[in-house]
């Protein structure tokens, strides 16, 4: 399988050293975001994986579908364009797999998180915050994790309704309100936590990254099960799609 990687920061420079190690796999190429990029940058690629930022990545989709090659996301901060980039991927018949957050673990964490948000949901007792940690170079939150988890959570618990991000002056929270809370400290590598609590006891589900190797191994991962689907069934894909499909 030979992939094109967008993007030469910390995380596209793990995925390389990820698919040069796998003995399965090679790295077709590495653009640079400022250098150009057109459809044809893709030629003999099976697989794109985009770790970029949120401009340079909306501005090299149209490219990027039009390749025909699938491409496996992990730029984060444009969640509102999130129907219009559905839109693209259909209008073009590609394949696109968005991930916040490929490594297993954290998908693993996000489903325990699901399961529990929905077991405490007829017991009116239990209430349920969310939060995360990252080092200080982070630039979105919060995270696209912890959004990805708050939309979870109020999907199996119809007792929260929205998120609210920021605590306000001159109100308490209101009970069919999500806090999800973001701390941008020191070099905090990513820590995610979910919180349950009642009058009697206090549950807590957390997950804490160790390194970048875990989301690089997934992402080549996936970029493998989307390359082996793309012929059959184009479509844009989540890491929910790909784990369903694994565990079935």
């Amino acid at each position: 399988m030979k992939y094109t990687l967008v993007g030469n920061g910390r995380m596209g420079r793990q995925v390389a050293a990820v698919i040069e190690g796998s003995g399965e796999h090679a790295v077709h190429s590495v653009l640079d975001v400022d250098a150009g990029i057109s459809e044809k940058s893709f030629e003999g690629s099976d697989v794109i994986i985009d770790f970029t930022v949120r401009d340079a990545f909306l501005g090299n989709l149209p490219a990027m579908l039009s390749s025909g090659v699938p491409v496996v996301v992990g730029t984060t901060g444009w969640d509102d364009r999130m129907d219009s980039v559905k839109s693209l991927v259909a209008d073009a018949g590609a394949s696109l797999l968005y991930s916040a957050n490929f490594s297993l673990g954290v998908n693993i964490f996000l489903r325990t998180v699901r399961e529990a948000a929905g077991m405490i949901a007829p017991f009116e007792e239990f209430d349920i915050a969310f939060s995360e940690q990252h080092h200080t170079a982070k630039a979105d939150f919060p995270s696209g994790t912890a959004l990805r988890a708050a939309e979870m959570i109020l999907g199996a618990n119809p007792r929260k309704r929205s998120i609210l991000r920021q605590l306000s002056t001159d109100r308490s929270i209101a009970p069919d309100e999500l806090q999800v809370s973001a701390i941008r400290l020191g070099s905090v590598f990513g820590q995610h936590s979910a919180f349950i609590n009642s009058e009697f006891d206090d549950i807590v589900i957390a997950h804490t990254a160790r390194n970048r190797k875990g989301f690089a191994t997934g992402a080549v991962q996936a970029g493998k099960w989307l390359a082996e689907r793309h012929g059959a069934v184009p479509g844009f894909y989540t890491m929910d799609d790909f784990l369903d499909d694994i565990f079935s």
